[in-house]
């Protein structure tokens, strides 16, 4: 098993759980999100409202003039603003998985408040409530607004009232992972790995290298070691020649990494050398030089390498552990 790291704040914070009684890691929507998916519904709302009396008055310039009379534009009127109002949040969410314009470009869903997906009834549900006493408010407008707020803010998951009527929630769609940099080569490896053989190194093996060496920190004792050991095992089945020193399998791993890194971006710039050269409009602006590399251990702490021996369980190569000389 591998350790995990404690969970952001806030995060599996919906109340979720999977049908073997697991709590699922999914955050619950909060008043910022949601306001911004609002907002951005809010603008395809009045495109919608446009086109749709655009088609509206093209209909009624084709009909008689005596025909057309106040009760009946009140009425379409009327129609305009439901199908706006109610319509979109009610179609969008029953063909788009709980989802509307708004949702889909900040990453946010309506669910049911057991993690199931929304019906047409609650979303049917959540609109009516939302024009009446949310917004636009047609009940007390300034007064419903406030409790509408208040409500959001002091509900543990975050719900509106017409979550609390209908029985839904709105989630986050989108992990919330921190990004970590990979640790840098160790400087007497960055020779060794100058001359490696990295051809059948394929892109799968380099990702899950990369992913360990981004959450090495995060990894408990003896499985940090281990995935260490069968991970370098791989790579140094697909590499040659192999290392001079022995060091750990971590600082292995991130030579190569950093070799095969280094290469892909010389392979870049040659492309985009040539690039500029045939096509100079197309050529990307100038960008600031690299960062230096932070000071790593002294060659004194690493020691020659020791033969390799195939590993017990994948019978690959792996290093063998030398026998550390008291001091």
């Amino acid at each position: 098993m591998r350790a995990q790291p404690p969970p952001p704040a806030g995060w599996a914070d919906a109340g979720l759980v999977s049908g073997e009684a697991v709590e699922l890691d999914v955050r619950a929507a909060r008043l910022g999100s949601r306001v911004l998916a609002l907002l951005i519904d809010l603008v395809a709302q009045v495109a919608v409202a446009l086109l749709l009396g655009a088609v509206l008055m093209v209909a009624l310039l084709a009909l008689p003039r005596e025909a057309v009379d106040a009760a009946l534009w009140g009425a379409l009127q009327t129609v305009l603003v439901i199908l706006v109002l109610v319509g979109y949040p009610v179609l969008m969410e029953r063909f788009a998985g709980g989802r509307t314009l708004g949702k889909l470009a900040v990453g946010l869903r309506v669910v049911r408040a057991d993690g199931g997906p929304v019906g047409v009834g609650q979303s049917l549900t959540r609109a009516l409530v939302g024009v009446a006493v949310e917004w636009p408010g047609l009940v007390l407008p300034l007064l419903s607004w406030v409790a509408s707020v208040t409500v959001m803010l002091t509900d543990p998951r975050g719900r509106r009232l017409g979550d609390l009527v209908a029985g839904t929630l709105v989630v986050h769609t989108r992990g919330a992972g921190t990004w970590r940099p990979v640790p840098p080569a160790v400087p007497p490896l960055l020779g060794w790995a100058g001359m490696l053989d990295l051809t059948r190194l394929d892109d799968g093996l380099a990702l899950a290298v990369r992913q360990y060496l981004g959450r090495v920190d995060q990894l408990a004792e003896p499985d940090r070691t281990r995935l260490g050991r069968e991970l370098w095992a791989e790579v140094a089945a697909l590499t040659s020649p192999p290392p001079p020193w022995a060091a750990p399998e971590a600082a292995y791993l991130a030579a190569v990494l950093a070799e095969r890194s280094r290469r892909a971006a010389y392979r870049l710039g040659r492309t985009r050398a040539v690039t500029a050269t045939l096509w100079p409009e197309l050529a990307p602006p100038p960008t600031a030089p690299a960062p230096a590399v932070p000071p790593a251990p002294p060659a004194s702490l690493l020691r020659p390498a020791v033969p390799t021996q195939p590993h017990p369980v994948r019978g690959q190569p792996t290093p063998v552990e030398a026998e550390h000389s008291p001091r």
